[in-house]
């Protein structure tokens, strides 16, 4: 494989000799997919879900065998805006494989009515089309399906935050999903999603029309001994040094959450010259750095918070992880003003994807989606970061 130059990949497809282990996980997720079960995948923002899936994606017995789409569904608000995600990644996937391929969508999805043409400069097919061309969701998503159901390979068809559909205003959307899912016999689905309470109720509970239709993994964080080893060995390919000491702070830093480890690696390898060191202080400036050139996007985004919410905001970032947010002990801690408040300020920030819940024991835990964020904010706004 032609050696990159920072091993540490943040962005794009990982190749699998720079891909840190869920070997288990992969081998469950390939098993079973190719064995004619659809997969829940579930696990908390920025774990790596979506490079597992194209991890996945990658190995033969996939990719060799099946057509792959992927379509992410966070910013849909309704059934029609995931209809139009859906049918642009279902063509953008299928529609470069042959011309027949475009010939049978064209033939099939006749609801759309956008701009079909070849892009100049690499001649791959193009179908321009809005929100606003989707005039009957349900109808348009029976064509998509068609089309699938249709096509001369089978599919395996991966849809992100999954959990967004439990939120859209209509009331029927599960049920029409899970009719053309049952109906459809060329493709396999991957349901992932970042919210763990939602998309377990939506395929456990047995009076909802998902029950028990997939197979459930829960993405963990990766063990610390294994980052600490693949962190270390990169560093050593390359010619450079890190103390497995300096890696396990850093891990601890981010809780080990995966997007997280690698941005800061990525940015502390980038400082580390040749038959250098990366030290604490390289860790610091790498910090720093990503800091600083996120600043301007974390003040844009934090005006559009009302004040309450941003102080509830600012003490869970405080905390880290914090629990029992309404107690009087929290409150008082980080001068909020009541448990009521706090409570209404939780229930938007969730909603706005501004902090994820998890629950252990009974107990309800809150952190920051983006860590980054959470160490600015504990830099300007409480006692600062320490490895």
């Amino acid at each position: 494989m032609e050696r990159i130059s920072n091993p540490f990949i943040v962005k794009g497809k990982i190749p699998s000799a720079y891909f840190c282990d869920r070997e288990q996980e992969t081998e469950k997720i390939v098993r079973w997919i190719t064995n004619n079960n659809n997969v829940v995948l579930v696990s908390s923002r920025r774990l790596g879900k979506t490079k597992l899936i194209d991890h996945c994606f990658e190995q033969p017995a996939i990719s060799e065998r099946f057509y792959t789409i992927f379509v992410d569904i966070l910013q849909t608000n309704n059934l029609q805006e995931m209809t139009y995600e859906l049918g642009k990644a279902v063509f953008e996937a299928l529609s470069s494989r042959s011309r027949r391929m475009v010939d049978l969508f064209l033939q099939t999805v006749k609801s759309i009515h956008g701009e079909f043409g070849f892009d100049p400069i690499d001649g791959h097919p193009k179908l321009s089309f809005s929100i606003g061309h989707i005039e009957n969701p349900t109808y348009t998503l029976n064509e998509i399906f068609q089309f699938i159901e249709g096509v001369d390979k089978p599919c395996i068809l991966a849809i992100d935050e999954f959990q967004r559909i439990a939120q859209y205003p209509e009331s029927n959307v599960e049920a029409i999903l899970r009719t053309h899912i049952q109906q459809v016999t060329n493709c396999s689905f991957i349901f992932a999603g970042s919210e763990r309470h939602l998309l377990s109720q939506m395929f456990q509970d047995k009076n909802r029309p998902f029950y028990e239709s997939a197979r459930l993994l829960a993405l963990e964080k990766i063990e610390k001994e294994k980052y600490i080893l693949f962190a270390n060995s990169l560093f050593v390919q390359y010619g450079k040094h890190i103390a497995p000491e300096l890696i396990a702070r850093v891990y601890d830093l981010h809780s080990g959450n995966t997007f997280a480890l690698q941005k800061t690696m990525n940015t502390a390898f980038s400082l580390t010259g040749i038959n250098a060191e990366c030290t604490t202080s390289t860790i610091y400036n790498a910090i720093e750095e990503i800091l600083e050139d996120g600043e301007y996007e974390y003040r844009s985004r934090l005006m559009l918070v009302s004040t309450s919410q941003k102080e509830v905001l600012y003490a869970i970032a405080r905390a880290g992880i914090a629990s029992r947010v309404t107690s009087s002990a929290f409150i008082g801690r980080y001068k909020l003003s009541s448990a009521s408040s706090v409570q209404s300020a939780i229930r938007k920030l969730i909603a706005d994807g501004w902090i994820s819940e998890t629950v252990t024991d009974g107990i309800r835990y809150y952190q920051l989606n983006d860590l980054f964020l959470a160490l600015w904010i504990q830099k300007h706004y409480g006692m600062g970061y320490r490895l």
